[in-house]
């Protein structure tokens, strides 16, 4: 890795730390404005719990402190790598969460594939294409950006797998559950690629290498695929990058559709119960996650755009 590389990524790093302490942050002052009792959270909201017993939950938790000396102490934990013990499951967040992350992995994962590989099929058969060949797809990718994915989820396990029995219904697992859930998740961020990746193959036609390739005799296809999907994929990438985040955010939905287990689900609960340490957990999770991939990103740049790789003079 050349110097200059290496101190971009270090770089970046140190700005995804920022970004997990903000998050983190943030996590805790929005839990603290939640109206509710933190006791109730601890021991639940139907506990018959008498006075002595939520006193002690106060004092040990530190609910008594103020929120400035509550903050620094839970940030001190973070910092150690001691995530805390759930209030709810009376366990530790790993514990609790260790279950849960390879099934919401998945879920992004099979989506983000998804989503890439129909993307870039659509752009490339649609680009340069004629008018209503453009407008029908541009028609279509509106479509799947703006139906709630939650809706499309209800009409897919009615059809496909109640009525249809093509698929597996909600609480399958294996591969064959997981495609379907999978595959309404990546129909938002399938209408969204292919619309930005269009939008730069037809920036790479209007290149000088592109009148260069045509003179040779090389099909509009062949062109697109060959020559200009390469000058595209950085915004492509980019945005897949971006888009961590979102995929999470429909995770939540999906998961609860589908009945599968993952991250989403949990903090699905944890926010209703006021449960900090896991909320906290997650977001931390998700955070170090779209900093990791942010950094992929940018490393790959420098194997999609050779230009980057050249030392610039002063």
């Amino acid at each position: 890795m050349r110097p200059g590389t290496a101190r971009a990524v270090l770089l970046r790093l140190l700005a995804g730390l920022g970004v997990m302490w903000g998050a983190a942050t943030l996590t805790f002052i929005a839990l603290q404005l939640v109206q509710g009792d933190q006791v109730a959270g601890v021991l639940g909201t139907n506990s018959l719990a008498t006075p002595a017993v939520r006193a002690q939950v106060i004092h040990e938790y530190g609910f008594d402190q103020p929120v400035l000396v509550q903050y620094l102490h839970w940030l001190g934990r973070l910092v150690t790598g001691d995530l805390g013990r759930s209030y709810q499951l009376n366990t530790p967040v790993t514990q609790a969460l260790s279950g849960q992350i390879w099934p919401t992995a998945q879920l992004a994962g099979a989506a983000t594939l998804i989503a890439v590989v129909v993307s870039v099929v659509v752009a490339v058969l649609t680009t340069g294409r004629g008018r209503r060949v453009r407008s029908a797809a541009s028609g279509a990718e509106l479509v799947a950006v703006s139906v709630p994915a939650f809706w499309i989820g209800l009409i897919a396990l009615t059809y496909l797998s109640f009525k249809w029995h093509l698929l597996p219904g909600a609480g399958a697992t294996g591969l064959s559950g997981l495609l379907l859930p999978a595959a309404v998740l990546s129909i938002p961020l399938t209408g969204i690629l292919s619309q930005v990746l269009r939008e730069g193959l037809d920036e790479a036609l209007r290149q000088p290498f592109a009148i260069s390739v045509r003179a040779r005799g090389v099909g509009p296809t062949a062109l697109v695929a060959r020559h200009a999907l390469r000058h595209a994929l950085a915004s492509l990438a980019t945005l897949v990058g971006w888009m961590v985040g979102s995929l999470f955010g429909g995770a939540v939905l999906i998961e609860t559709v589908f009945a599968r287990p993952g991250l989403g689900r949990v903090l699905l609960s944890a926010v209703t119960s006021r449960d900090l340490p896991v909320v906290s957990a997650v977001v931390l999770l998700v955070a170090g996650v779209f900093v990791v991939v942010n950094v992929v990103v940018d490393l790959l740049y420098l194997r999609i755009d050779p230009r980057l790789r050249t030392p610039r003079s002063a």
